[in-house]
């Protein structure tokens, strides 16, 4: 799907894109670069918890011990470091 097709439909619904735009686009869109780079940062720390193979197909049977596991590996990614 183009992003013009998705871009319109959050704007049809009323949701703000934070998409930003191609260099190579001839008319700029606006972007919140702020808003952009904060919602890239949390969709990066939630995949980096996938990188833990009990949490990525979970495993556990029981709601309190998935999130025992997602704790460690939380635990475990701010231990090694921000990146």
């Amino acid at each position: 799907m183009y992003y013009a097709t998705i871009i319109n439909r959050l704007a049809q619904r009323g949701i703000t894109p934070d998409i930003p735009p191609s260099p190579n686009r001839k008319t700029r869109r606006s972007c919140d670069s702020a808003l952009y780079f904060e919602r890239n940062l949390v969709a990066r720390r939630f995949n980096k918890r996938n990188h833990f193979r009990a949490l990525a197909t979970r495993y556990d049977k029981l709601a309190i011990n998935f999130l025992a596991g997602v704790h460690l590996a939380s635990a475990v990614i701010l231990i090694n470091g921000r990146s």
